[in-house]
């Protein structure tokens, strides 16, 4: 086999041989010989060979540069064409591998593409959820509202109102969440060809922004929450980034895995470019912790979360006028956050309550099944571990009087209820005290709407009337208030 390497022809290569096999090892040559002075060393020794499998387009990631594997019959024009932003880069490939251009090149040969110039497709994210006040723009034009379905890409700027929520769906399946009083750019949203790695990147102006990032398949996929203040960049975690533009201050709260965080001045660091790992970054911030950083200071060091809170009564149907929630007290908490969904896994939040004690209450709920989401703040204003419980809201109105018979010592009760999906029944209650635990009267399943004491003797007396309901299968009780009366002599 005679295999000839001429230099002066641009790295024209002519083979005279017989068989495969010297076809092959030609080939193998050939590969070497393309590669621009350095880099051959380093593929002997095997340091630019990627640890996870080759993807399927043949590509490999190498520091700055993309090594592509040809296919058979393969030109620098084809490659250019598919997988640079300027077709006309070709020349670029031309010179960096020192490969002529017009020849097409045999299967198997290793080709330097500069990632710096390859070609990203954009993408869309999907609006799964929305409530209150929210509405979008596209680059300088004007805000309008949002709703579910709609789809966003970059150069899309999100706001919210006071209980205003969005919950965005990326092609991967990672869900975003910009709560109330917040504003949210989409900054890179794309997908490079070549590769298949995806890049995105949200830029947070004000409020917050909580995140569940599917788990990052390749070396150069990046999402990265940009503030004022930092850069937090993930792989696949549950995390929250809020900036509060008052104090410039930025706040991130890690559930799972890590999030590396880095100085704003930063963005451009190698510390977070594609491919770099996490621990690269200013600071590694892991799951059960979190960390502040005011805006042109250095990165905050990790700090412990709170434990989750429990709920006092989680099994009570919110059936008055108000949804009330009692904490059980957590120790080091500075104050309370109380969030009202639709859903277990808080993608469509309604409402959003910060409270300085363990107690809150909301108003308009309509009725339905709903989950609730508490967390303690401690002195940092981070934000600790969260419980999530199921409630059910279902409001009875039920209203109670009771006046004397005129000429009699009689007394009349009467009550109604303003909703009934079935068989109500009622119990009544009357004593001598405010605590009713020693009832005069103890009248159980009546079913009417009014009840009548006689031969009361003189005295204060206090009474309540409880309405009972068994409804899909669930059984449901409503007390009205504890009220009194006078029976003079």
């Amino acid at each position: 086999m005679t295999v000839r390497v001429d230099a002066a022809a641009h790295g024209d290569v002519r083979v005279s041989a017989k068989g495969r096999g010297a076809v092959r090892a030609a080939a193998r040559l050939l590969a070497i010989a393309c590669l621009a002075p350095g880099l051959s060393g380093s593929l002997q020794a095997g340091q630019t060979q990627a640890s996870a499998a080759m993807p399927a387009s043949g590509a490999r990631n190498v520091g700055s540069y993309v090594t592509y594997i040809t296919r058979n019959g393969d030109t620098l024009y084809d490659i250019a064409g598919r997988y640079l932003r300027d077709p006309r880069d070709w020349a670029v490939l031309s010179r960096l591998n020192h490969v002529s251009a017009p020849r097409r090149m045999p299967a198997g040969i290793a080709l330097r593409l500069p990632a710096d110039r390859l070609r990203q497709n954009p993408e869309s994210a999907r609006v799964i959820a929305t409530s209150g006040p929210a509405d979008h723009a596209f680059g300088n034009g004007p805000y309008v509202p949002l709703v579910q379905g709609a789809t966003l890409g970059e150069g899309d700027h999100i706001r919210t109102g006071h209980d205003g929520f969005v919950t965005l769906e990326l092609p991967d399946g990672s869900h975003v969440t910009l709560t109330q009083d917040g504003m949210l750019d989409v900054g890179s949203l794309r997908r490079t060809v070549l590769t298949g790695s995806a890049d995105r990147i949200l830029q947070l102006h004000r409020g917050e922004v909580q995140s569940e990032v599917t788990h990052a398949t390749k070396k150069d996929d990046r999402f990265q929450i940009r503030s004022p203040s930092v850069v937090a960049g993930v792989r696949g975690t549950r995390f929250k980034v809020a900036y509060d533009g008052d104090t410039r201050i930025t706040s991130v709260e890690v559930l799972d895995g890590a999030v590396g965080v880095d100085p704003a001045a930063r963005h451009d660091a190698p510390a977070i470019r594609p491919g770099m790992p996490l621990q690269a970054s200013a600071q590694l911030v892991k799951a059960r912790f979190g960390s502040v950083t005011r805006t042109g200071d250095t990165v905050g060091a990790p700090l412990a979360l709170l434990p989750a809170p429990a709920l006092i009564a989680p099994a009570k149907v919110q059936d008055g006028k108000t949804v009330a929630f009692d904490l059980v007290p957590t120790e080091g908490a500075q104050a309370y956050r109380v969030q009202i969904a639709r859903d277990a896994d808080q993608l469509d939040l309604i409402r959003d309550l910060r409270v300085s004690a363990p107690q809150a209450d909301f108003d308009d709920l309509a009725d339905g099944t709903y989950f609730v989401r508490i967390a303690a703040i401690d002195a940092h204003g981070l934000e600790g571990l969260p419980q999530v419980y199921a409630f059910e809201r279902r409001q009875v109105g039920l209203a109670a009087s009771g006046a004397p018979r005129a000429g009699s010592r009689d007394y009349e009760f009467r009550w109604f209820v303003s909703r009934s999906t079935g068989e109500t029944r009622f119990r009544f209650v009357l004593a001598a005290t405010a605590d009713l635990r020693q009832p005069i009267v103890d009248r159980t399943d009546l079913s009417g709407g009014e009840l009548v004491v006689s031969d009361l003797p003189a005295g204060v007396y206090y009474w309540t009337i409880v309405a009972e309901q068994f409804d899909n299968g669930r059984f449901y009780e409503t007390s009205s208030a504890v009220r009194s009366f006078t029976l003079a002599q």
